[in-house]
């Protein structure tokens, strides 16, 4: 069985309040685009783990695949699995692409082994994994809050328009981007976005992130300037970087004039 784990992108993120367990309380929209992993399994004798495509680092248990898989072996008796990821989501990008692997795998392996886990139990075991890996159970769009795993669906609909995303070759740290953050409540109210024109979005909705990660890497500032002068009617930062996504009714032609070259570009 073959599946395609999808990323997702940050339209907005506040950093309304710090934790006493050391976390962020969070409110931002997931909403789940096109560019995707691919994941298979097959029954085998002993259970494998494999990839290609971008590089990971780290040995195979480290992985958040592998890790949703021992999730569940830990509960039910589970056949051997040869499990093969290729990887195409970057890491380091603020897209969410390890966790949402690690979900595809609980929601493929419940099925392919009959399990009968329904999406709250599956969301259960995919907040033991990563903060944003509940969203990739039902992946659609979604207002979150907490740290990012209290969910409630929201009706945005940007299938027709055209998503850019870019990645410059640089990661960003997650515990770096929070370092200098300051808590602070929005001024605008994100699950009110629907009610907002897209052509607005860029005055109301914004990622607080940016605020710390700018400063420290400046080309990701300028590629998101660079998708204004493009022509989107909203850019921004997903999560806490470095990948920068474009909203467009339409891509100019000669998008090479605007952007830097050595980026990932993916539509």
């Amino acid at each position: 069985m073959v599946v395609f784990p999808n990323a997702k992108i940050n339209i907005g993120l506040n950093v309304v309040s710090r934790r006493e367990d050391g976390y962020h309380n969070l409110e931002t929209i997931f909403y789940p685009v096109k560019l995707a992993d691919a994941l298979e399994i097959a029954e085998s004798d002993e259970t494998e783990f494999s990839y290609s495509g971008l590089h990971i680092d780290g040995a195979p248990e480290s992985n958040l695949v592998y890790k949703a898989y021992s999730l569940l072996k830990s509960d039910f008796e589970l056949p051997g699995l040869k499990i093969h990821l290729h990887k195409v989501i970057p890491f380091g990008a603020g897209l969410g692409g390890g966790s949402s692997d690690a979900a595809f795998v609980l929601k493929l392996i419940n099925e392919y082994c009959s399990l009968g886990l329904n999406s709250t139990e599956l969301k259960q075991y995919a907040k033991k994994i990563g903060a944003d890996c509940p969203f990739f159970i039902e992946n659609k769009a979604s207002f979150a809050r907490g740290i990012g795993d209290q969910l409630e669906p929201i009706q945005i609909d940007l299938s027709k328009f055209e998503i850019v995303i870019v990645k410059p070759q640089i990661s960003v740290s997650t515990p770096d981007a929070y370092r200098n953050i300051k808590p602070s409540q929005p001024s605008f109210n994100l699950k009110e976005l629907n009610k907002i024109p897209f052509e607005e979005w860029r005055d109301f909705v914004v990622n607080d992130f940016e605020k710390t990660v700018f400063p420290k890497y400046p080309e990701i500032q300028s590629i998101k300037e660079a998708l204004y002068k493009m022509g989107a009617l909203y850019a921004a930062m997903s999560g806490s970087g470095s990948a920068v996504f474009g909203i467009f009714r339409h891509l100019p032609a000669n998008t090479d004039k605007f952007l830097p070259k050595g980026i990932f570009i993916y539509r």
